[in-house]
């Protein structure tokens, strides 16, 4: 009697690194010949459990190095309370838990979700790591989608077309410790959209369609001149994690070895605990350069290879990618070029980042950062500030912008001549940029304007940093005007929304006689006159305060 795992096949296809441009991990997608054995594993359970272990299997055989996704539906969780039988073929199949992801399926209507949370708790507490399949064109509910705190979130391409709400998953995903993956990705403009809304993961046919045989190489489309910097933070590491060659603490030399022959690409290898701990790394060159030196191979293959091995560099999901240089920076030169370990916060290995990769993706953000410095004060220009404070929007972080000026600085030019106007220039940029001491954004965006980005609260030691010194040029003295909009959570749309704001408070502010500083908040009328010559004539419903600091 034929069986419907006769006619059951599998594909493959692979989860790319939107940073890297590496194979991140490889899904494992059911593609039955006859009949539609999916649909009746959304109906059975048992079906669907069996359906996972089997793709598990199927994967596998193909590859020994990826982690793996295998999908599972959110109703066969709940209904099964955990997937023993797959934790059981991880384990026979030499695998790690933590290898595997599982993509909870929708639909998620009618499912207890208290089962669904306890399920998925206890196959985290076994290693698996949790994604939330078809964000966007299923119907998780976002509270659900929460409580689920998954490691990853795969979207659906169609919403690349709403930028705004893949920008808010991603500010949503941040807050929860996720990565935000799109899925479905045809088109070199889907991929540009998805690195532009902060995508890390992607896979789709631009990539490489599903196959039996899973993909050697993928296509990956140049970054376009105009993508967007990292930020000065650095970016995450996780931006950059690749998949890690790891091997139990006792594997012997000869098992490393031939790890590494037969996989060219693999640049090292870490020892693991049974808890998925590294605790030994070997370097591809340095090992292999033992196994093939005289007597190397008689010496040392059928002992541990954790005598060749060194002490693991490690760092958390959640440090820098400036982090990992710091890590990178101490120790032997001989070990720069060494796999640095990824762990979570159980110190369990997730992946490894490589040198290379981060170093260009620094150098690549510090280039078109330089490219925008304005030449006089070399302090980055409006794109600059204007796109953090997009950034800042998006995450639903308050903060203040505000504009700065040299009062009549026509008349300075024309008195004092232009060389003393861009010393004068020059001494008020410095001035602002020692006044953040790196708390702030700066900004010159051309002639004497300059933008500050910062938190309220240091808003005060900000103004009287400029403000309360004794400006001059060529021995005429010489007055500032700073102009200031807070804007809470929501209060603008975006950088645009937030100039216009800021637009007639600078009005109001040259307005002023001497030095002068005037705040208003987004979601309010009116301002505050906080340094000034004297009170201007209030308009209906503004409120007015005045203080003289001299």
């Amino acid at each position: 009697m034929h069986s419907w795992t006769d006619t059951l096949r599998f594909a493959f296809q692979p989860v790319v690194n939107l940073r890297t441009g590496a194979v991140a991990a490889l899904e494992t997608l059911a593609r039955p010949e006859t009949g539609d054995v999916l649909a009746e594993a959304r109906r059975d359970p048992e079906l669907d459990g069996a359906l996972a272990v089997l793709a598990l299997r199927a994967a596998v055989r193909r590859e020994t190095l990826l982690p793996l996704h295998v999908n599972v539906f959110a109703a066969t969780l709940a209904d099964l309370g955990g997937l023993t039988p797959l934790h059981d073929a991880v384990r026979a199949a030499g695998r790690l838990p933590w290898e595997v992801t599982l993509d909870v399926v929708p639909p998620y209507t009618h499912v207890p979700q208290r089962a669904l949370l306890e399920a998925v708790g206890a196959l985290r507490e076994q290693g698996f790591r949790i994604s939330a399949d078809g964000v966007g064109d299923g119907d998780v509910p976002l509270r659900l989608l929460t409580d689920l705190d998954p490691d990853l979130v795969k979207l659906d391409a169609s919403l690349l077309a709403r930028s705004a709400a893949v920008r808010a998953m991603r500010t949503l995903c941040e807050e929860l410790g996720a990565l935000v993956a799109v899925e479905g990705v045809e088109t070199e403009a889907q991929y540009a959209a998805a690195v532009s809304a902060g995508a890390q993961l992607a896979q789709g046919e631009l990539f490489a369609p599903p196959a039996r045989i899973p993909a050697a190489d993928v296509y990956v489309p140049p970054r376009s001149p105009g993508a967007p910097a990292a930020s000065r933070t650095g970016p995450s590491v996780r931006e950059f994690v690749r998949p890690a060659a790891v091997l139990p603490v006792t594997a012997s030399a000869g098992q490393v070895r031939a790890l590494l022959t037969g996989s060219p690409d693999v640049s090292g290898v870490l020892l693991v605990d049974q808890a998925g701990r590294p605790v030994r790394s070997l370097h591809r060159s340095r090992f292999l350069l033992s196994m093939s030196g005289r007597y190397g191979h008689a010496l040392y293959a059928d002992r541990p290879a954790a005598r060749l091995a060194d002490v693991p560099r490690t760092v958390g999901a959640d440090a820098t990618a400036w982090e990992v240089l710091d890590v990178v920076a101490i120790g032997g030169r001989d070990r720069t070029s060494d796999d640095v370990a990824v762990v979570d916060a159980h110190e369990r290995c997730v992946g490894v980042v490589r040198l290379a990769d981060l170093v260009r993706a620094l150098a690549e953000s510090r280039v078109e950062e330089a490219a925008g410095l304005n030449p006089l004060t070399r302090l980055p220009g409006s794109d600059a500030i204007t796109g953090e404070v997009d950034r800042r929007i998006a995450q639903g972080r308050p903060f203040a912008l505000s504009w700065l000026d040299i009062d009549h600085f026509k008349r300075v030019n024309d008195g004092a001549g232009f060389a003393a106007g861009d010393e004068l220039i020059r001494s008020v940029g410095r001035a602002l940029t020692q006044a953040v001491a790196g708390q702030a954004r700066v900004g010159h965006i051309g002639g004497d304007d300059f933008l500050v980005l910062a938190d309220e609260d240091a808003l005060a030691p900000l103004a009287a940093a400029v403000l309360d010194v004794p400006w001059s040029a060529g021995g005429r003295p010489v007055t500032l005007s700073l102009a200031t909009v807070v804007c809470g959570p929501g209060g603008v749309r975006d950088h645009r929304e937030a100039a216009a704001r800021l637009a007639p408070l600078k009005q109001a502010a040259k307005a002023l006689d001497g030095a002068s500083w005037v705040l208003g908040r987004a979601d309010e009328p009116g301002h505050e006159v906080r340094r000034g010559g004297g009170p201007t004539t209030p308009t209906p419903g503004e409120r007015t305060a005045v203080e003289h600091r001299w």
